[in-house]
């Protein structure tokens, strides 16, 4: 019996290696979590593009939207392990463990990773015609008429109310929050005037704060954004140590095959280093991460450690999803 198991074994791995090797021969589908027209839908579709050069395949983007991500991250961890459905999420992937009392996925044992895509820094903005000019006067102002100014997010769990959730915890005070299905909707009305501010990534922002749309009060990040210049961190303003950057990473389902793996890796690779998709996210304030970065270990362990920072936060807000 022992010679027929060796001979199991290599026909699974020469099956294996062959199915590997011919991947892919189909389109890929790329989930977004979010709605079409926002910013993880604008990195998944300069991501879609250039990895399919690399795959030699199309990459299609569908939007699989939802329950803060969480719709989509579910429908990946269940799809077949053949490296045709891949997940890109972003700081969310992270949070949701806290944030919803039941998940039908886990995010640290349903999925094979791939590694991390891209970092984009978040602004604080405020409708045009907010009666306030420079940080100062507007973290006064908001103080002042907590009871009633808005604050836009894109619903439970996107990156527009986790950063809300860090900044009432930053300046101590609480003011009333306004969910919408999608950063669209949201931006749409704050444009219209119909709330007061939101916080957003700059694949989302950068175009409204350069034509004048919106007022900036500060980035997210440790650093000023190189396409905004002249807007200041919100660190140094005042809010000390003051930082989120909506990191995103790519997922396959659990147990795809390490050679498709290996496949989805070597592409992404290449995508962090094209000169065009790094250039068409710096023009949106967003950065392709370093190539040490691109690799499951790194991903692994940027998700290990957000899930260890965010858990507390949203423990002490109290806002969960059933």
């Amino acid at each position: 019996m022992r010679p027929l198991k060796w001979l199991g074994i290599a026909a699974f791995a020469a099956t294996a290696g062959a199915y590997a090797q011919a991947y892919p021969t189909k389109p890929i589908y790329l989930y977004i979590p979010f709605a079409a027209g926002g910013p993880t839908d604008t990195l998944g579709r300069n991501l879609a593009q250039v990895m399919g050069k690399s795959l030699k395949q199309q990459v299609i983007v569908e939007n699989v939207v939802g329950a803060g991500g969480t719709i989509a991250a579910a429908r990946a961890a269940k799809a077949a392990a053949d490296g045709y459905t891949v997940l890109l999420h972003h700081i969310g992937m992270s949070t949701a463990p806290s944030l919803y009392r039941t998940l039908t996925f886990d995010p640290l044992k349903d999925f094979e990773y791939i590694g991390e895509v891209a970092d984009v820094p978040m602004t604080l903005i405020a409708r045009g015609n907010l009666p306030v000019s420079g940080f100062n006067e507007f973290l006064a102002y908001i103080k002042a008429n907590k009871d009633k100014v808005t604050y836009a997010n894109a619903g439970l769990g996107s990156a527009a109310h986790l950063c809300g959730l860090l900044f009432m915890t930053a300046i101590q005070t609480d003011f009333i929050t306004v969910p919408y299905k999608g950063t669209g909707p949201a931006m749409n009305d704050l444009l219209g005037g119909q709330v007061d501010f939101m916080c957003d990534q700059t694949t989302n922002t950068t175009g409204q704060i350069m034509g004048g749309k919106v007022k900036a009060f500060g980035v997210t990040s440790k650093t000023r954004v190189p396409s905004l210049p002249d807007v200041p961190t919100l660190a140094e303003q005042g809010l000390k140590d003051f930082e989120v950057v909506v990191w995103h990473g790519l997922y396959v389902p659990k147990g795809t095959p390490k050679p498709v793996v290996d496949k989805l890796i070597s592409a992404l690779q290449a995508s962090v280093q094209d000169p065009d998709f790094k250039a068409n996210l710096s023009r949106l304030g967003a950065e392709a991460v370093a190539l040490n970065r691109a690799n499951p270990e790194s991903l692994q362990k940027r998700l290990v450690a957000e899930i260890a920072l965010w858990g507390p936060i949203i423990r002490k807000a109290g806002q969960y999803a059933d």
